[in-house]
């Protein structure tokens, strides 16, 4: 099942349920998806191409990475009950992206990457990016892996 319409049968579950918490966030990512199909409208982009699955678990990696700092940002100011809001919402909205990859995992990764290209300098780090990218879209957080790239390189 395409990842719309997970979120969609997920809503209408939620809706069933009357779990409004889950309601509220299945809402937030349903908005989300449709502002992305309207800016690529408006930007001339084609009409007729919906967003793929990549471009919807992108969206979702951004909510997440969003929620992510306002629960610190909330817990640095004493504000419990919203930081504790938002990470209700990172669960619901994390159920729809892949399983997340270990430390160990990305290592792993990273190494065969390396591997795989032949890199044996910094120069070749966009090759590897470029690879870790294309297996493994939603599996990290590449603001993390970059640096760890670069340690191995350097």
């Amino acid at each position: 099942m395409e990842l719309r319409q997970q979120v969609t049968a997920a809503l209408k579950q939620a809706m069933k349920d009357k779990d409004s918490a889950r309601l509220a966030t299945l809402r937030l990512i349903n908005a989300a998806i449709k502002d992305q199909d309207i800016a690529r409208r408006g930007a001339g982009g084609d009409t007729d191409t919906e967003l793929s699955d990549a471009d919807i678990r992108a969206i979702m990696a951004r909510m997440i990475k969003q929620r992510q700092e306002s629960v610190r940002a909330y817990e640095e100011g004493g504000r419990l009950d919203l930081a504790e809001r938002e990470s209700r919402e990172i669960k619901v909205i994390s159920e729809f992206l892949p399983k997340q990859l270990t430390e160990d995992e990305i290592a792993q990764a990273i190494d065969k990457a390396i591997t795989e290209t032949g890199a044996s300098s910094i120069r070749d780090m966009g090759r590897i990016m470029g690879l870790l990218k294309e297996r493994h879209a939603g599996q990290m957080d590449f603001g993390i892996v970059g640096p760890m790239v670069k340690d191995k390189l350097g």
